[in-house]
Formats: structure tokens, sequence, C-alpha cells
């Protein structure tokens, strides 16, 4: 058989609007996105939100207001110490009166000076635009921090199964998270679609650090042979940074791939792939052209090389130059 990797809008078309806006996400629906991404987190009251983090200061414009002056706190969240606002200390009906603003203004100076990127989004609303394309299009819904936001009165399963159950079929929703035990819990709830755990190249999941602390496994057991054996019939899938599937040398240049994704095909798992990007910021010294972050590099050099792995979907800020490189390259052989 032939396959071809599905295209993820990562957050929308993030490399040329702000990440989770409106117009981001049309956007990618008129770039030709096959799938849209959004991280998903929670209000006071309960409404699911679409940001990259629960801590909003750096994609909306909430520092500069003052009558939300008094809403700046310090909070830990999987072990990390966060200064700023947050979501869940927000009903929606204040979240909505914010404006969001590109996180990477340096390198996306475009994105950044973009006029009409519009406020936050609801699950809900990126629901509708879905629905509106006119075609197919697969939602890859994110669940961020459930064990944090369970530790406050907020269950996300509970409030992500109450949004989609209407919605979702098994052709056209893909869950992920990098706590695989909210996976299984909203699986539980009876929606149907795939399962993909998301894996770090360092670290511990938040979920078994919340119940085993320092016995808690780390994201690289679950990466070797056994470890992934051990995720069959528990997951469908696993997505992973691309540091896990370009192979580099001492200097960070790409030399070629590894067999993760091989080894996951082996044992009946999907593999995907994040974050593929254009500028010279995100390739290795090696891909890069001149000396510009914002620059672009050879890009499609390691778009290409990524989705010559069989890689099933690769998550990327610019969809359209992820699918130019899959269209300039051959079909792939996977195992079926």
């Amino acid at each position: 058989m032939t396959f071809r990797p599905i295209v993820i809008a990562h957050r929308g078309a993030s490399g040329y609007r702000p990440e989770h806006t409106r117009a981001a996400y049309e956007l990618a629906i008129e770039l030709g996105a096959e799938a849209i991404e959004p991280d998903i987190v929670a209000t006071s009251d309960g409404v699911l939100v679409l940001r990259h983090e629960n801590e909003i200061s750096g994609t909306t414009n909430v520092a500069f207001l003052p009558k939300f002056a008094d809403r700046k706190t310090t909070k830990v969240i999987d072990g990390i110490e966060y200064e700023g606002w947050f979501t869940e200390d927000f009903t929606w009906a204040e979240l909505s009166t914010l404006r969001a603003a590109e996180r990477l203004p340096g390198i996306r100076r475009g994105s950044a000076t973009f006029i009409g990127g519009g406020g936050i989004l609801r699950l809900s609303d990126l629901l509708e635009l879905i629905d509106a394309a006119g075609r197919p299009i697969i939602l890859v819904a994110e669940i961020k921090h459930p064990t944090y936001f369970a530790s406050i009165g907020l269950s996300l399963d509970e409030l992500f199964a109450a949004a989609i159950k209407e919605w979702a079929t098994p052709v056209n929703l893909i869950v992920e998270s990098f706590e695989k035990s909210v996976l299984g819990r909203i699986r539980a709830r009876g929606i149907p679609g795939q399962y993909v755990y998301l894996l770090e190249d360092e670290g511990c999941p938040p979920d078994y650090v919340a119940a085993l602390g320092g016995n808690a496994p780390t994201y690289a057991s679950f990466l070797t042979d056994d470890g992934l054996a051990s995720l069959v019939g528990e997951v469908d899938g696993i997505s992973v940074p691309k540091s896990l599937i370009l192979r580099t040398d001492d200097s960070g240049n790409v030399m070629g791939v590894t067999g993760l994704v091989r080894r996951a095909h082996a044992l009946g798992l999907t593999a995907w792939v994040w974050t593929l990007r254009a500028e010279n910021h995100f390739l290795a010294p090696n891909l890069r052209k001149g000396t510009a972050d914002a620059a672009y590099g050879e890009w499609e050099t390691e778009f290409r090389m990524i989705m010559a792995t069989g890689v099933d979907g690769v998550f990327a800020d610019q969809p359209d130059l992820a699918l130019r490189a899959r269209a300039s390259g051959a079909e792939v052989g996977r195992p079926a």
C-alpha cells in the first residue's frame, strides 16, 4: 500500500497568523490543511477555550488591561512555576473581551502586525468553522494539563466529552495529550476517534508524577521497544517531536533519520511528528540559509526527510509548505 502523511495545521496556520485565532484557522482551511490542531484549556466557568497554555500573557493583550491587573499571579503547573494570567481565573465572558497576539513576534513579524486576528476562541467556535469548510477536516484535539485542571475542580475529560459527543465520529477526531490517563478517561466516556500519546524527548508525564512522585516513569521509557509494546491496546499511536525522528551529529546538523516510526508501525501504532516550521530559527544548522532567524531555510529538505519515514501525520505551522513538500516527493510505503 502507499501512504501520504496527513498534514495538520498546528494551532491553525500559525506561521502566518496569530495561533489559535479565527484568522489562523480560516487560513489553514483555505490553504488545504487536512486536519487542524487546537490546544484546549478551560475557564473558571468550565468553557473550553483554545490557547497554547492556560497562561495567556504572551498570546493576548491581558497584561495591558488595568481592569485585570489584579489577576496576575504565580502558579506551579506540572512542576514548573509560571507568573502571569491564567484562563482558569477568568470567566468566558471576561476572556471574550481579550485580543489575541502573536506568540513569536521577533520571528513572525508579519503575523505580529496582522490586523484582524480577533480574540480567544472556544472549542465550539472551531467546530463551527470546520463544519462550514465544505470538505472533511479532522480535529486533532490536544488536552492540556488535565491533572492540574482536575486539582482545581475542572475535569477536562468530562468537559471535553460533553462538548464533543454530538460532533465526534470515528474518522473526524483524534485526541492527544502528554498525559495518557486522560486519554483513557475520554475513551471510557464513549467518545469515538483515535487516541494518541504525546511523548517528549525528556521529562516525566505529569499524571504519573502526581500518582507516583519520584517513581514516575520517564517519557523516554515509553520510547524503548518494551515501552512502545506496553502502549499497544492503551493508545492508537504516539506523537513525538522531530528531534526524535531526525538523527543529528554533535553540532546539531541533520544526518538522517532514526528508526522510531518503523518501530512504532511494527507494533501497529501510528506515529505523528511535530512541528514542521520553515524558519531558520527552527532548523538544524546545516539546513539554514543566511543568519536571520526569521528567514526561510532548507525547509523542504527537512520536511521531505521526515515524511519519507512513513510517518502518519505531520504538524506544520505553514501547512501549505508541508503540502508542497509532500506533493514534490514520492508516496512512501508503510507496513499494513
